[in-house]
This record gives structure tokens, C-alpha cells and sequence, in this order.
């Protein structure tokens, strides 16, 4: 077959994971899959090789996910693999990363013979145990835990795992409407494989296998081949829980390959924001990736010359029992440490620290005592400002690295009790530079008359903020507290009384460069804009008096300067 069907094919297969995670969005019941876009979906080969991601997606989710179908044939066994089957897990270690991703991998057969393999996660809004927060001392505390196993044989499912799940989750319509979501996004792929197959007159993918697999490995090794062949070391604080924790790291570039290796990182932390390798390794293949090789597809073998280690029982290598809940707290955090080493073997190419770790929250609403309102777990998530790239400002409150999306006001509201009295972007939130770092966001959130609430927060940069490159200053910290004034913690279950709101201001990326070379233009812009004030733009970039008021009265005049 010529290399220009085998082309077609593979952007045919692409189109087919994407219309597999379109479905899962279409038909998911929880807001963080429906619209925050918080999954991924995938196509394997027979030997569990990932040959084509969806765009829609995380990377950590993508790239843990490249790892699992190999797990699952393992735990299955090839034998015991049949035509109607659907497997299923949450194990936080052989899936994405801790209980709340529930990862579910069907079979796919074409005239009875196996050719592959469908693979998708999302994130549930709830799986029991002390609920979705950093709270837990094991995994054991953190939800019910689901094995590598069949939830479909030959197309009967399996009744008594669905009650088993019902039984132990806040929101079983939820859980269980997502469950049937996840089969059957991997149905649609199937089909969608299958129309392929026929229409191309295929047997098997091992043809098309092989020419998506050796391409993205030969264009991946002449990328890095390309590089200086050298190392670097880099390393970043964050806030922890109770302590700061720090990440270390080496980058080594050496020939056919990039080791990353994070000896002398921090231990493992009593409460879960620990990370298991696989997700830490899923962050630290993709902040590599993007910067050298962002428009080589996804797969196997574009990301195997990433090579990811991490001495056990540190915080990106934590093994069971640790707690994991949060581990995306840690795990966001890798690509602004590994940029830390990498900047010094390639200057000039990937950006300066931003917020990092979403700014989550779940609220656990229930009635008062006495009160008739309805009780409601609502998980919502929202970004601060990424870091300032080298020709570009950072983007306002958008997630990097993972990508998800920021959830509507009005979908919030709709999952429970809950009242979002104020969302807009934070002014002087994004570090000064020659690039300005992206805006963080400032939240206000209460509940309907009626109701009480615990506020799980799951967020970072409070004392640790975002630090500039190239001379770029660093993003504002992260801030929350009641509107009675009553201190509240970054992390952790924390309890709101009837009547009272939680405000929260989110950190803003850093900047990149001196801020004394940023166009002129672009800081009036700013001004205009409202993303700068007044006394900002004198002190962090040298506006004069007569410049600030021109811009304020091109803004009364409805302008722009």
C-alpha cells in the first residue's frame, strides 16, 4: 500500500478518536467531562501501542493512558479477551493517577479476529471516601477502589459491580450514567474503526501500524538529535499541604533520547497530593514534547524516546498506599521544572512559570438543619494565568499544562445550591515583563438560602508564586478567605456557615524579559484593557503621567490607543 493511503489512514484514525471523545463529551452526566473537556480517548494496537490520541483531552490523562492498555491485557489475559467485552479500573497506578479517573478499555474485532484495542478516561465527580480532596491518609480513605476487570462479558454487564459502585458513591446517577458514557464512546470508535477497515480493505491495522509507528519515532529522534547534546539541572518550590515541597531535576539529552530524572525531589507527603510515576512521567513527556516536537503526533512511539525516572517514595514516584487524590497538584507542576533545566539547553524557547495546578474546588452542599433543601456535590474548575512565552504575553486564566477547560458559571449553577457571585479576571495578576504573564481570576462562591457547605480547596501558589524568566517578574499568589474576613486554608476540607461566601483571587503567570523592552503599544493596551492599573503601569513599566491620562480618556471616548 503506498505512503500516501497510509497517510490517509492515519489522519482518518485521528478523526476517528476525536469523534470517539466527542461522544464521550455528548453523553457524559458529569459537568468536568461534559464541559471542562476533562478525558481522553484513544486507539492501541493488538500489542496495547497507542496509535492515535483525540485532540480533546489532557495530557495527563492521554499520556497515562498510553501506559494502561498493557496493563489491562495483563490483568485480562489475552485468553480470556472476547468479541463484547469491556474492562474497567480506577487503579490510580496502573490508570491515570488516583481514584476519581475511571479508565475503560474495549476489545475491538473485525470479522472475529481481534485488531485492537479503544481506550478512554474522565474524571467522576465523586467515588465515595472522604470525597475529592487532600484530607486522606492512604488510598484506602480516598473512594472505592475498582480492579482491572470486566464491567461487560460478551455484552452482559456486569449488574453487580454497578450496584457495588452505587452503594459506595454521592452521586450514583452521576457515576454510573458516566460508566455507560466511557462504553460507549469506545463502541462508537469501534464502529468508526471498522467502516475504516472495510472501506479500505483492511485485515488488520499492522500495515498502518507500523507506518504511523515508525514515522512518529524517526521525525521524534531527528528533533532530538538536533538538539545541544547536553544536561542541566532545575528545580522548583511549591506550597505543599503542611510543607513546601520541591522538585528537582536533570535533563539529559543523549543522542536517540531524553532522560529526565528527578532525584532529590521532596518525599512522599502525608495527606494526597502525592503522584505516581505514571502521571508525573505523563507531564514530563508532554512539557518535552511541546517544546521541541509539538506538531509530531501523539503515540507510542513519539513518546518513547522520553525516558522518565524518579527515585521511589519521592512525591512523583509515590507507590501504594500513599494518597493520591490530588496528584494532579503535584503533576501539573513537572513541566514548570523540567522548562527550569531545559531553558538552560535551549534558551529562548519555553515559557516562564505559570499558574500550574488548576484552581479546583468542590463544594458539598447540604440543607440546614430543620431545612428542605437538596444535598449536592459540585466540583468546579478554573485556571490561573499561564506564563509569558518568548514572543508571546500568557494567556489569561487558561490551564497550562493540562488544558482543561474553564466551566460555565451557568453550568455550575445548574449541578447543585451553589451561587458563583463573582468570576472575572484578576488586574495585575500577570507578572511584568517583556512579556506579561496571563491574568489569574477572582472567584466568589456561596450557597442558595437554605444551605451549609464544605469547601474542599485544591490550590497552590499561595506562598510559592509563579517566577519569571529572562527577567521577568513573577505572577501574583494565590489568596482565599470568607467574607466575614475568617482565614481559610489553600488546601483541604474547610466548613462555610448558611449566608457566608468564599473569595478567592487565583495566581497569575510570570513574566518574560525585561519589563523595560515591552512595547510601548502593548502596556497602553494593557492600560486600556483594565489588565494592568494605573500604578502599575508607572511602577513595573515607566508610564508617565500624561500617558495614563491619554489612555483614560481614549477609554471614555470609547477607544482603544
Amino acid at each position: 500500500m503506498s505512503e500516501v493511503a497510509h497517510q490517509v489512514m492515519w489522519n482518518r484514525l485521528i478523526s476517528v478518536v476525536e469523534e470517539q471523545a466527542q461522544a464521550l463529551v455528548r453523553t457524559a452526566f458529569s459537568t468536568s467531562v461534559r464541559e471542562a473537556g476533562d478525558l481522553s480517548a484513544g486507539v492501541y494496537d493488538t500489542g496495547g501501542r497507542m496509535l492515535a490520541q483525540a485532540v480533546t483531552g489532557t495530557p495527563g490523562h492521554v499520556n497515562a493512558m498510553a501506559d494502561a492498555v498493557a496493563h489491562f491485557i495483563r490483568r485480562i489475559g489475552r485468553e480470556n479477551i472476547h468479541d463484547g467485552d469491556v474492562y474497567i479500573t480506577n487503579d490510580p497506578w496502573e490508570g491515570t493517577g488516583h481514584l476519581h479517573d475511571i479508565t475503560m478499555v474495549t476489545p475491538s474485532f473485525h470479522r472475529g479476529r481481534l485488531v485492537g484495542f479503544f481506550a478512554c478516561t474522565a474524571h467522576v465527580v465523586d467515588i465515595g471516601g472522604r470525597g475529592f480532596g487532600a484530607d486522606a491518609h492512604s488510598v484506602y480513605e480516598e473512594g472505592l477502589y475498582i480492579p482491572i476487570m470486566k464491567f461487560a462479558d460478551r455484552g452482559r454487564v456486569d449488574e453487580t459491580l454497578l450496584r457495588i459502585v452505587r452503594g459506595n458513591v454521592r452521586e450514583p446517577d452521576q457515576i454510573v450514567g458516566d460508566i455507560h458514557a466511557l462504553a460507549s464512546c469506545n463502541e462508537i470508535g469501534h464502529r468508526r474503526l471498522v467502516a475504516m477497515m472495510e472501506e479500505f480493505g483492511l485485515a488488520d491495522l499492522e500495515g498502518i501500524a507500523a507506518f504511523i509507528l515508525e514515522n512518529s519515532r524517526r521525525a521524534t529522534l531527528e528533533r532530538i538529535a538536533a538538539l545541544p547534546q547536553s544536561a542541566a539541572t532545575g528545580e522548583m518550590t511549591v506550597d505543599g499541604f503542611d510543607t513546601p515541597i520541591t522538585l528537582r531535576v536533570r535533563v539529559s539529552v543523549e543522542g536517540d533520547r531524553i532522560v529526565t530524572d528527578f532525584a532529590g525531589t521532596s518525599g512522599v507527603d502525608p495527606k494526597g497530593i502525592n503522584c505516581p510515576l505514571v502521571y508525573a512521567k505523563a507531564y514530563a513527556c508532554y512539557a518535552l514534547k511541546v517544546a521541541i516536537a509539538p506538531e509530531i503526533p501523539n503515540n507510542a512511539a513519539s513518546l518513547a524516546p522520553f525516558e522518565v525516572t524518579a527515585p521511589e517514595d519521592t512525591i512523583v514516584n509515590a507507590r501504594h498506599p500513599a494518597p493520591v487524590a490530588l496528584r494532579h497538584i503535584v503533576g501539573h507542576f513537572v513541566p514548570d521544572a523540567v522548562y527550569d533545566a531545559f531553558d538552560k539547553i535551549l534558551p529562548g524557547v519555553v515559557p516562564a512559570e505559570g499558574a500550574g495546578c488548576l484552581c479546583n474546588f468542590q463544594v458539598s452542599l447540604r440543607p440546614v438543619t430543620g431545612g428542605t433543601g437538596r444535598r449536592a456535590e459540585v466540583l468546579t474548575f478554573n485556571s490561573g494565568g499561564s506564563g509569558a512565552r518568548p514572543e508571546h504575553d500568557g494567556l489569561n486564566a487558561t490551564a497550562f499544562p493540562s488544558g482543561v477547560m474553564t466551566m460555565p458559571i451557568e453550568a455550575t449553577e445548574h449541578a447543585g445550591p451553589v451561587i458563583i457571585w463573582r468570576k472575572e479576571l484578576r488586574p495585575d495578576s500577570g507578572g511584568a515583563g517583556r512579556r506579561r504573564g496571563g491574568l489569574g481570576q477572582y472567584m466568589e462562591v456561596g450557597a442558595r438560602t437554605g444551605h451549609e457547605f464544605d469547601l474542599q480547596a485544591m490550590f497552590d501558589r499561595a506562598d510559592h508564586p509563579a517566577r519569571g524568566r529572562q527577567g521577568g517578574a513573577s505572577g501574583a499568589p494565590t489568596t482565599i478567605a470568607r467574607d466575614d474576613g475568617a482565614a481559610m486554608r489553600p488546601k483541604g476540607k474547610q466548613f462555610v456557615p448558611e449566608g457566608r461566601r468564599v473569595r478567592m483571587a487565583f495566581p497569575g503567570g510570570a513574566g518574560y524579559g525585561d519589563p523595560t523592552e515591552r512595547p510601548r503599544t502593548l502596556v497602553l493596551r494593557d492600560l486600556a484593557r483594565g489588565y494592568i492599573s494605573e500604578a502599575a503601569a508607572a511602577r513595573d513599566y515607566g508610564l508617565r503621567p500624561e500617558e495614563i491620562a491619554a489612555v483614560a480618556a481614549a477609554v471614555a471616548r470609547g477607544e482603544e490607543p
